[in-house]
């Protein structure tokens, strides 16, 4: 892959694509393949419910929906094998918003597929190096639904609290920028193809 290929970065769990946004290749950092995800970007993903909880669609195989990505700037490194990745979320102005570990199943290629499976709970790390689990009611719903069963859930937690000790942060990718002619980019029409 070279750097601006588009690529394609996915949750998939029991054979079906839960969540998917294009990116585009950025390189590489520590052996880890960095792909690029900005603002306008089309995918697809689960929406809560009206009491807040999406687990329950999730892991019945409803549909996701379209949607466009309008979180600001992420900046994920990825690598296969890996059960976390290590991202670097900037807002729509390139303010450092934190440093996020986003907490799945171990990472496979597929060429330009790049498919983990989510397990909700994830790791919010602020400018100023303070940390925070994110996401625990998820994570105590997949529990309760048994998406993860006690042992599953305690190597969830375990990859987060080593990533935690390791602190792979700041990473030196935080002044990166994209080159101007980026733009954002479309859903391919095979983006539900495992």
């Amino acid at each position: 892959m070279s750097p601006g290929d588009a690529v394609l970065f996915r949750s998939i769990y029991r054979g079906n694509v839960r969540w998917c946004f294009p990116s585009r290749y950025v390189g590489d950092w520590n052996g880890r393949h960095g792909l690029y995800c900005g603002p306008g970007n089309v995918g697809k993903g689960m929406t809560r419910g009206p009491d807040g909880r999406y687990l329950e669609d999730w892991m019945n195989g409803v549909p996701p929906v379209d949607l466009v990505w309008d979180k600001g700037h992420v900046l994920r490194f990825v690598r296969a094998g890996d059960a976390h990745t290590i991202e670097l979320c900037w807002d729509h102005d390139w303010n450092l918003r934190c440093w996020y570990v986003n907490l799945q199943a171990p990472l496979t290629i597929r060429g330009d597929r790049f498919d983990q499976t989510d397990w909700a709970l994830d790791v919010w790390v602020d400018p100023d190096g303070s940390w925070r689990w994110k996401d625990e009611d998820d994570f105590a719903e997949a529990q309760e639904l048994g998406i993860l069963d006690a042992a599953a859930a305690a190597a969830v937690r375990a990859e987060g609290e080593r990533v935690i000790a390791e602190k792979p942060w700041p990473t030196g990718w935080e002044d990166w920028r994209p080159p101007a002619e980026w733009r954002p980019l479309p859903l391919p029409e095979d983006w539900y193809v495992v």
